[in-house]
């Protein structure tokens, strides 16, 4: 409104106020529409949430499948260890008495660094499982924010339907349904 008197409004503004003066107004419409728009807001907030977890899931499942080729590669070395160490047995058996103690230092030198390579090998892999429990957990959590997004939609859907056909049913359906959802992604958020 300006200082002298002279509003201007637009069409929808008139449709407002004309439905309140006439008594038109239906407040359980206004209640469908406002908990459809709180029920989309909290289904997109949950629906970013579930794409972020299962992002998060693939991450994690792939530092599992790093940690499992470097607990492979170990393996390797320590297989190549254990190959060198048997040839140096087969040197020391077969060789002169004057070599064998050559042969059995490298013997012993094998089984050292066996034994290293092995405390590094099996590390990798309980981190491959670290890896793998954890891509697990977000892949259940993403399966909780979408479960939760998908009943938050078909609430959505279900005001719209109660809407278009003004049957008290489905509103019930529809809060219902808005209420499973919520529930389901608290759960998602408490990773249960």
């Amino acid at each position: 409104m300006s200082d002298h008197g002279f509003h201007v409004h637009g069409p929808h503004d008139h449709e407002l106020e004309h439905a309140q003066m006439s008594g038109h107004g239906d407040n359980s419409t206004n209640k469908i529409a406002l908990f459809t728009a709180v029920v989309a807001t909290v289904g997109s907030v949950f629906g970013y949430m579930g794409g972020a977890t299962q992002a998060d899931a693939g991450m994690f499942k792939n530092n599992a499948a790093i940690k499992k080729t470097e607990a492979s590669n170990q393996w390797n070395y320590f297989q190549s260890k254990s190959t060198k160490q048997s040839l140096a047995e087969l040197a020391r058996d077969l060789s002169p008495n004057d070599k064998k103690p050559l042969y059995q230092a490298k013997m012993d030198r094998y089984e050292k660094e066996k034994t290293d390579i092995k405390v590094v090998a099996d590390k990798l892999e309980a981190d491959a499982t670290d890896w793998d429990q954890r891509s697990d957990t977000k892949i259940h959590q993403h399966h909780r924010w979408a479960q939760s997004t998908t009943v938050l939609s078909v609430s959505i859907a279900m005001a719209a339907i109660a809407l278009l056909t003004k049957k008290k049913w489905l509103v019930t359906v529809m809060y219902v349904s808005g209420g499973i959802g919520l529930v389901v992604g608290v759960l998602a958020a408490l990773h249960i």
